[in-house]
This record gives C-alpha cells, sequence and structure tokens, in this order.
C-alpha cells in the first residue's frame, strides 16, 4: 500500500511496484479522478490496483483504509508512507495552534497510524515499511515550510525507533529522503523564483522529477538488495546535499 498515491512521487511508485508484479493499493484524498486513471493505467498493462480514500490527517480514515487493503489485496507485504503537503506557508513567529494540528497530523500522526494499522498483516510475512521524509530534515527549511519540515524530522526519527522495534518481526524499515521533486506539490506550494533559487544549489543542473526517487524505494523494498539494511535513509537530491 502506498499512501498519497494519486500523483507526484506516489503515482510514479505505483507504476513502478506494478510494473515488478507488485499488487498495489492506491491512497488518495482528494484527488480521486487522478487515482482512478492510474488505477485504469496500472489494470491496462496487466497490473491489479486497489483504490483507497481517506484523509490522512483523519486517524479512523487513515486506518480504515489501510484495513480495507489488506483484506482487498489479501494481506500487506509492504506499506510506503508517502502521503503528506506543506498545507500552508507559516513561520515559526506567526503559526498557530491551528496551523501546528493540521500540518503535523497529516503529516507525523498519519505515519504512526497507518504503520500501526499494517503492522500485524506484516508481521504474518515479515514485510517493509517505507517512510517519505526530506533533504531538509538535515538542512533546516525556510520560506514558511518550517512545520512541515519539522513534522519531516519526526518521520525521520520514527524511522530509525519503528526499524528497532519491527525488525524482530522481520519488518525492515526505512526512508528515503528526496530534494525537490518537480510534482503537483510544488506547483501548490512554491513560486518560480523559490524553485529557481533551489535550482541553484543542486550540481546535477536539474530539479529531479518523480522517477528519479523510484529506485531508492524498489531497492528498500527488495529483501534479496535491501535485506541487511534497516532503519537508513537514502537521500535522492542530485548531490544537493552529501551528508
Amino acid at each position: 500500500m502506498i499512501t498519497g498515491a494519486s500523483t507526484g512521487i506516489g503515482a510514479g511508485l505505483a507504476r513502478a511496484f506494478a510494473t515488478q508484479g507488485a499488487e498495489v493499493g492506491l491512497h488518495y484524498n482528494s484527488s480521486k479522478q487522478a487515482a482512478e486513471t492510474l488505477a485504469a493505467e496500472i489494470r491496462k498493462t496487466g497490473g491489479v490496483a486497489e483504490l483507497f480514500r481517506a484523509d490522512a490527517s483523519n486517524s479512523e480514515e487513515l486506518r480504515v483504509a489501510v484495513e480495507d487493503a489488506a483484506v482487498r489485496l489479501g494481506g500487506l507485504r509492504g506499506l510506503i508512507n508517502n502521503a503528506g503537503e506543506v498545507v500552508r506557508r507559516v513561520s515559526y513567529e506567526e503559526f498557530t495552534e491551528k496551523d501546528y494540528n493540521e500540518i503535523t497530523d497529516l503529516n507525523a500522526r498519519s505515519i504512526l497510524v497507518a504503520s500501526k494499522a499494517a503492522l500485524p498483516h506484516l508481521k504474518k510475512e515479515g514485510g517493509f515499511v517505507i517512510n517519505t521524509t526530506s533533504i531538509t530534515v538535515r538542512n533546516g527549511a525556510s520560506n514558511g515550510a518550517v512545520l512541515y519540515r519539522s513534522s519531516k524530522s519526526f518521520v525521520s526519527n520514527v524511522t530509525r525507533g519503528m526499524a528497532k522495534e519491527w525488525i524482530k518481526y522481520g519488518i525492515r524499515v526505512n526512508a528515503v529522503a528526496p530534494c525537490v521533486i518537480t510534482t503537483p506539490f510544488h506547483e501548490r506550494y512554491s513560486t518560480q523564483e523559490q524553485l529557481d533559487a533551489m535550482l541553484s544549489t543542486v550540481p546535477h543542473g536539474r530539479l529531479g522529477v518523480a522517477v528519479d526517487c523510484v529506485g531508492a524505494y524498489l531497492f528498500l523494498a527488495s529483501d534479496t538488495l535491501a535485506g541487511y539494511i534497516i532503519g537508513q535513509t537514502i537521500e535522492v537530491n542530485g548531490g544537493q546535499l552529501m551528508p
């Protein structure tokens, strides 16, 4: 199951995993048409795709979606926690309780809720969890994305802690940290001037696209290739950050 799978990185992952023969659960919230189009595309090529709608910031809706996915897919082998949004740009100086709750519920608490709901099903086969975090966990955020990026720091730490707890069940937990990936996310939240400024810091000379991230997730999902990789974060950033 992939949360936030209707567009951007999530959609790229859905196509890639389906191409590898995985039966994929596509979670979406507001982008129903995009999710349906993606599912139809996967099915047209012989793949299996099931749709699950839930507001990821609503714990009960998300829990039900994960449980439903386990039933309709005949179990769960893996969970990719990819859903996330800036929601709105706000500074540390000006944020409100409403800002904090909405941003952290979506980007931080949803990781815990989805993973906990998936755990009983992942235990049966010894699966994987891959969380989507961010380059700014390491270098900080600005331009009003501070609460979003701080919530991603939470995700990175959860990845390490969950990895230590869940490996006893044969469940490998890791993360991927993209940089600026040109998706509808940035169409909503970034100006062209902001994108140009970020581009100037990328040695590769271009901003990323969704397919640039796919290999890292496929690698971490593979027991053969990544069976001894636990609690790690793969940076996908065109050289923007070299820790």
